[in-house]
Parts: structure tokens; sequence; C-alpha cells
């Protein structure tokens, strides 16, 4: 009787908190049935993998290494061709470095040649002529003179151009340093704008040599405050005397010099260079995408513009421009030479198919030459057009 009143002993309850609404099943009851919540391996595959400890589904870890994958930037064609040129560039440096002692070894080898022949030919005075031809740029650095005039090259376009336009424009800089340096006659030479990527490929690639150049200045600042700053030094005692073209223009005072910037797209066409004056010439190496941007950026700065009078000494061939250097050197030639022509035909180069014109209206004066040739020529072009763009310091196609 006892057993029979006792009462039954109910199940314990799962700690699931699933299960806390189901109802009580009774032990030992027959007939019972399992709940429909209780986790059980269904198919052989689930079974496999409760036993094994494992989880086809993809971790948080592994999926965000996927996802990174994913959102990495993709690499041209193009781009891992110029990775890899840039690679071999570099993988080549010492290679590079032998055949540069190669070729000085064998320099050294012809001058001596050129040395033994003309003491046989002509004696010490040809000995003598031929070593002033061989002069390094310390030497003739030494030699030449200081004219009171300033060559600003305004690099403050250094965001508009490509990699290899900047390398390019880097090259530009360099020869035209080596041009003012080596001249009988130089000019102060001035770098504006030197404060981004151009600066860090010279601090980098080129190893900050441009810390040993002589007579030239680097600027952060713009070009309108390097010519501000040209100003007050060419008026101290070292800034220049007035010989080679300036020398007939003793009377001339800093007062009278003028802010010149250099563009194609000018109106207006440069006679002559001045004294204490700065002439602004663009470093710009951009294919001619952007147009008329030196010419732009001088008239909202107030500044005068001109252009090289190249149609009125050379006729070209095509409409190419020129490089920044030959910009520069057409400048230093004419402080050399006073004659824009014979300029022009030194530097030009003959790939650009320039001829000078007629040298009896060359003679003649440059501001009326223009508009007879223009009047006689059938060419659709006029002189004082586009093949004027030497003026504009943009390098070749």
């Amino acid at each position: 009787m006892e057993d029979e009143e006792r009462p039954r002993k109910y199940p314990k309850l799962s700690n699931d908190e699933g299960q806390e609404g189901s109802e009580p099943t009774m032990t030992g009851a027959v007939g019972s049935v399992p709940h429909e919540d209780a986790a059980q391996p269904t198919t052989q595959n689930d079974v496999a993998t409760v036993a094994n400890g494992t989880d086809d589904k993809p971790k948080d870890g592994q999926q965000a290494v996927d996802e990174s994958k994913d959102d990495a930037p993709k690499v041209s064609k193009r781009q891992l061709k110029k990775l890899r040129r840039r690679e071999q560039w570099d993988a080549q440096k010492e290679q590079r470095k032998t055949i540069r002692k190669e070729k000085t070894a064998a320099k050294k080898q012809r001058r001596r040649e050129a040395l033994n022949q003309a003491r046989q030919e002509g004696g010490q005075e040809a000995v003598d002529q031929l070593l002033q031809t061989w002069q390094s740029s310390r030497q003739k650095f030494k030699q030449s003179t200081l004219l009171p005039i300033t060559l600003v090259m305004d690099c403050g376009y250094d965001d508009l151009m490509l990699e290899k336009e900047r390398i390019s424009l880097s090259s530009q800089l360099t020869r035209s340093y080596s041009d003012n340096r080596g001249a009988p006659f130089r000019a102060h030479m001035v770098v504006s704008s030197f404060n981004k990527l151009l600066k860090e490929r010279f601090d980098t690639t080129l190893a900050k040599s441009y810390n040993n150049w002589q007579g030239i200045r680097f600027m952060e600042e713009d070009f309108a405050h390097a010519a501000e700053q040209a100003k007050e030094w060419m008026k101290e005692p070292k800034g220049g005397q007035l010989a080679g073209m300036f020398a007939n223009k003793t009377d001339a005072t800093p007062e009278d010099g003028e802010i010149v910037y250099l563009s194609s797209d000018s109106p207006n066409t440069l006679t002559e260079l001045k004294p204490y004056s700065t002439y602004i010439i663009g470093g710009l190496v951009d294919k001619n995408r952007h147009k008329a941007i030196c010419y732009k950026t001088a008239v909202e700065k107030g500044i005068k513009t001109a252009k090289l009078p190249i149609g009125d000494y050379i006729q070209m061939a095509s409409r190419q421009v020129l490089a920044t250097n030959h910009v520069v050197e057409i400048m230093i030639r004419w402080l050399e030479l006073g004659d824009w022509g014979e300029a022009f035909m030194k530097v030009i180069p003959r790939r650009k198919g320039g001829t000078l014109k007629d040298s009896e209206r060359g003679s003649e004066d440059p501001s009326q030459e223009g508009d007879v040739v223009d009047a006689d020529s059938d060419e659709e072009p006029g002189p004082g057009e586009r093949e004027d763009e030497a003026a504009a310091p943009r390098t070749d196609p």
C-alpha cells in the first residue's frame, strides 16, 4: 500500500532554455517520446562532424582574411610590367657601374692619344687649345661671369605629372643647371616650389646630389616669392656685373628690371633680355595635356607674360615643343651671342626640323618681321602661333 500511495518521481528538467515551457515526462513511462528539440545527429555526416568536434562553417578569422583578399587593390598588367622593369633596372645597378668605369678608362686612353697627336702636329700651343676644350664644369664655372639676371624654374605643377614625367623633369633640371654653370656668362638660377614628389626623387633616388650644386637656389616657396627675392640678391655687390650683352647698359638700375613668365600662349613676344630682370620658366612635362596652364597661372598672379621669338627667326617643321632645359639654354646662349637666330639654331634639336629664316629679314626689326612673314605665307599657322611653343617648357611626346 505504501508503494501504491507513494507519489511518482518527476524527471529532472533540462538546462536548455528552449525546454522551459515543455511538459515533464515521467520516468519509465511506456511510450514516452523524446522531445523534438533534442539535439541529435540526423545524418551520417552530422555524426562525423559532431564526433570530430569540427564545423563546416568558416571561422570569423578566416572570413576576415578572405574579405581582405577581396578588398586588396588589383594590379593591372601594365603596372606589373612597370614594376618588373623597375626591379630589372635596380638589379643591373652594379653592371651599369662596371660599364661606366670601362667607358671612363677608354675615354682617358683616347685623350692621351689625342694629346700626343696634338703635340706632334702643333706643339704646346695646340695642346693648350685642346686642354681648354676639355675643361671641367667646375673650371668653367670659375672662369664664367655672373650677370644680374635670374632664371626661375617653376616646379609648382608636380601633382599634374606622371611618375615618368617627373623623372624627365628632374633630368631637365639637371641639364639646365649644367648648361648655366658651364656658360661664359651665367645667370642666377632658382628652382621654386621644390617641396613635393620631385624633391622626394632628388632626396632618395638622386641621393641629394643637388646639395652640392653651386650657383643655384632651391626654394619651397612659389615663383612669385622667388622673383621678389631675386630683386634683392641682384642688388648685392656679388649680384653680377654688367658684362657681355649688358656691357653697353651701364646706366641700367635695379628699378628697371622686370618679371616675365615665359609662355607660348602669351600675346607678347620677348625681344631681348634685360639686366636686373627675372624670367620664369614653367617646369612642366605633360605632353600638352594641360592647355595654357602656365599662362593662366601667371595672369592670376598679375605677372607679365611673353613668348620667345621662335617664329620670327626659325621656320619649324612641326609644332613639337621644347624641353625645359632647351628654353634655359636658348636664353643662356643669347646672353653669350646676342642673336636669337643663332641661339635657336645652336639649341633646337635637328630632329625638330627647325631652319633659319632669310638672314636679311632676320637682321631687321624682329617686331616688323613677323608681320611680313604672316602676310606672304600661305601656310595656315602664323609665325606667332603654336609653333612658338618652344617658349613653353614642356617635353616631347
